[in-house]
């Protein structure tokens, strides 16, 4: 019997943690598959971190490099420094990387150039905004990688337009929902909107974070009257991230909101909890990625404070409304949500919850294809990544 395969999988960030939580689940179960975890530190806090591995049941990290606060120069630096000597001491058959942030990207380059094959999780999604970060995380993790695993149909058709050979594409599913559908009911019976008093599907949920969103004074402001205008018509609940917390503090604007009648201001929940009020909402607003596509799978209309997604398919096969920042066109499209008592909508192909048990299996189609071109040889062989 050959050894087993050693995977390396690479998380950093609250949604990061969401992605590996079925990759965890599923290679943990089989015997041809060892994996070690590791944990950038890039989101540092408890309740950014240690919180959701609690609530998605992921153990503990092998290592954690540990990056701790920086820019984005500084972070990037110490990721791919800290990682490329990782790499060195584990030697490891294959680096996954999941998403788009910051140590997505440099954990890329850092295998790359060791020349150790690299798995892309989420491949493929284009905003065509490259003033975001996370696009240019996309690109040069796409353009890294051995294999790409992609989560929806335009991801293969960016790929294919990019020039990706064929043969590294694979259209898998999404593992977020694979994560959504395995907790539901756990989360469900977290009972967390009715220890607020929260009417059923009677409150509109908020998350706000992207730096073109909160750091801007004025259009931080402008979003703030209209979520007000919004909390006239319904009461609006708002976990808030701590990049939003901040902003309110520099521009003295906190007491306002937290004194508000028309904000239940919560701080970072875990993700239990979190997909709790999501499931009971009657409209999101957000300029998150991942909760377009978790309100889609749930059939909750979202409304994207976004000029632009990377995730079309929630629009095509779901309730995301791309609404901007204009507080006119927010509002418009808020009100029509609440004049809509029968919307309705659906997931997109292979939003099914089995994504992780597909991605296994075109990994180990990877590595038998690989020990058959070596004649056997040893699975830890030099690969050129795309380029």
């Amino acid at each position: 019997m050959s050894d087993p395969i050693h995977l390396v999988i690479v998380a950093g960030t609250r949604p990061n943690f969401i992605k590996i939580a079925p990759l965890m689940r599923t290679f943990e179960k089989v015997d041809d598959v060892r994996i070690t975890l590791v944990h950038t530190g890039q989101h540092y806090d408890d309740k950014m971190s240690k919180a959701f591995f609690a609530d998605l049941g992921i153990r503990e990290p092998d290592s954690n490099l540990d990056i701790g606060v920086g820019n984005l120069a500084q972070q990037t630096a110490r990721i791919i420094e800290r990682f490329d000597a990782l790499l060195e001491t584990l030697q490891p058959d294959g680096v996954i990387v999941v998403g788009d942030v910051t140590s997505t990207a440099s954990a890329a380059w850092a295998t790359a150039h060791r020349h150790i094959p690299l798995f892309h999780v989420e491949a493929g999604l284009r905003s065509n905004d490259r003033g975001m970060p996370e696009e240019l995380n996309r690109l040069v993790t796409d353009r890294l990688s051995d294999l790409l695993f992609c989560s929806e149909q335009s991801g293969v058709t960016n790929l294919r337009n990019e020039g990706t050979e064929e043969n590294q594409v694979r259209f898998v599913g999404n593992v977020m929902i694979d994560t959504l559908l395995h907790f539901q009911e756990k989360a469900e019976a977290r009972g967390y909107w009715q220890n607020l008093k929260l009417p059923d599907n009677g409150y509109g949920l908020i998350t706000l974070h992207r730096p073109s969103n909160v750091d801007d004074k004025a259009t931080f402001r402008g979003l703030l009257d209209v979520l007000h205008s919004c909390g006239e018509r319904l009461p609006l609940v708002w976990p808030m991230h701590p990049r939003a917390r901040a902003r309110l503090e520099t521009f003295g604007w906190l007491e306002e909101i937290e004194n508000s009648e028309h904000f239940h201001i919560l701080p970072p929940l875990g993700y239990l909890d979190f997909i709790n009020l999501l499931m009971h909402c009657r409209v999101a607003l957000s300029d998150s990625g991942g909760l377009q596509e978790e309100a889609t799978c749930l059939r909750k209309p979202i409304l994207t404070l976004r000029h632009n997604t990377e995730r079309p398919s929630t629009c095509e096969y779901g309730g995301n409304q791309l609404v901007g920042t204009d507080p006119e066109k927010i509002y418009a499209a808020f009100r029509r949500v609440l004049d809509d008592p029968d919307f309705d909508c659906q997931a997109p192909p292979l939003w099914d919850g089995h994504t992780s048990e597909r991605i296994l299996q075109h990994l180990r189609q990877f590595y038998e294809a690989r020990q058959n071109e070596t004649g056997g040889a040893d699975k830890l062989v030099e690969s050129t990544p795309a380029r």
